[in-house]
């Protein structure tokens, strides 16, 4: 499909012609991310024709149900398993090419197509190499306890090499064999020096092995790769519909979240240009994805964190463990004041609230109001973890419904204290919920 054929196509039932609406849409976690954005993103790409993911690595995941099957996807965007959209992985992202390939393959010995056509990867995404991921590993393992808890694939390391320039390699380098293999002998010799120098029993890196089996993921994947930025820009001016699809959430982002117990990207709405060469004020509709309680990988604070049953008891039922690592998640209390400051950031206008259903079993459920820091109430959060880690939560408590939900339809199907609850959130946002998410299954959706 190309761009300048977009609005004579139809798809899944909607047609995309002059006389309909265009779109452009993005869907952005607003907690510490696994907040199942990739159910709403699945069920938007009925109407948009690209999906496109714009920041962060293969250290983050959607889980998504589609007919009848379940696929745990990381680097490819949700947008790959519709047939007729194109799924995009932008500039911003940090590319694995091994573990790409393996997704890929992954996907397509399950009957999912995958070519040039519905997959393209930006020539300018940066590289994650061998030594990225020895460099994470000996870091995590020099901070012991003080240690931020990464996924040890190297995204960090990679995002800090694109930052400081000298010793990146972008995929559209590894088509250039000459200056690739001149640039890599040098970094090699001065990440060995490096590593040596913080851990003397690592192991020496060779950068003729790396060369060699990188010239060969590069030819492996050498049909998705394009210009993704021009592209998008000719999509745009074809009037394409366009959802953009966040991964992590916005209190992991490098610049607006629980510094430094953040990923190494802007995973709120301002990775959204950086991350694709398309502006922000091209963005109709920014919908926020809110799980219905809080959960949380890795170190840092966590002012409503529940280490006790009733956590346990969440963890369990809600299956909370990671779609990536497997790890599992720390678990608490809905906190109203770090999701509204993460709906503030990100500039959402409509809340989608996930997984309530999970909480159906409890006798009360809380949510997080305000909190009292050092004898002070405050609803703004805070920008240090050292005041983070001080807050008690100030909780409003609502009588739980103790019954099956997953059956609900509508809005007037929910019994009274789920439905208290979803207003409670809407009102300490201040924003409206149009989805409500009941159960995994597409059907199991509320819309509002």
């Amino acid at each position: 499909m190309s761009a300048l054929s977009f609005c004579a196509e139809s798809h899944a039932g909607c047609l995309f012609r002059r006389e309909c609406i265009v779109t452009v849409t993005s869907v952005v976690g607003l907690q510490w991310g696994d907040e199942a954005k990739g159910k709403i993103v699945d069920i938007l790409t009925d109407s948009h024709q690209v999906v496109v993911r714009y920041q962060g690595g293969n250290n983050a995941g959607h889980t998504v149900k589609f007919d009848g099957e379940t696929y745990k996807l990381s680097l490819l965007p949700t947008g790959i398993l519709r047939p007729g959209v194109k799924a995009v992985i932008g500039n911003g992202l940090v590319v694995n090419p091994e573990a790409l390939l393996k997704e890929i393959q992954s996907l397509t010995d399950r009957g999912v197509p995958i070519s040039g056509e519905n997959l393209m990867v930006s020539d300018r995404a940066h590289v994650i190499l061998p030594y990225h991921i020895v460099e994470d590993a000996v870091y995590e393992k020099r901070r012991g306890e003080q240690a931020i808890g990464t996924t040890g694939r190297g995204i960090g390391t990679c995002y800090r090499d694109k930052a400081l320039r000298s010793h990146a390699i972008r995929i559209g380098d590894l088509y250039h064999p000459n200056s690739f293999r001149t640039r890599l002998a040098d970094i090699v010799v001065a990440k060995n020096l490096m590593l040596k120098a913080l851990d003397p029993s690592v192991e020496l890196l060779d950068a003729d092995a790396i060369f060699t089996s990188y010239t060969r993921y590069a030819e492996l994947i050498k049909p998705y790769v394009v210009d993704t930025t021009a592209w998008l820009h000719r999509a745009l001016q074809a009037d394409a519909n366009i959802l953009f699809e966040g991964a992590q959430g916005s209190l992991l982002d490098v610049d607006h979240g629980t510094f430094p117990y953040v990923t190494s990207s802007n995973s709120s709405s301002a990775g959204i240009h950086s991350g694709s060469g398309v502006p922000e004020r091209e963005i109709d509709r920014m919908i926020g994805i809110v799980k219905a309680y809080t959960t949380r990988v890795g170190g840092g604070p966590f002012p409503t964190e529940l280490n006790n049953e009733i956590g346990q008891h969440i963890r369990d039922v809600g299956h909370e463990y990671g779609t990536v690592t497997g790890r599992p998640r720390r678990c608490g209390w809905l906190d109203g004041v770090a999701t509204a400051y993460g709906a503030r950031i990100c500039g959402v206008d409509e809340i989608a609230v996930m997984l309530l259903d999970v909480l159906a079993q409890l006798d009360e459920v809380c949510i997080c109001e305000a909190y009292e820091i050092r004898g002070e109430r405050t609803t703004d959060f805070p920008s240090h973890v050292e005041d983070l880690e001080v807050a008690k939560p100030i909780y409003r408590r609502i009588p739980g419904w103790k019954q099956d939900i997953t059956g609900a339809r509508k809005l007037s199907d929910l019994p009274f204290g789920a439905r208290a609850y979803v207003d409670s959130i809407s009102e300490l946002m201040g924003l409206p919920v149009k989805f409500i998410s009941i159960g995994p299954d597409r059907a199991q959706t509320i819309l509002l």
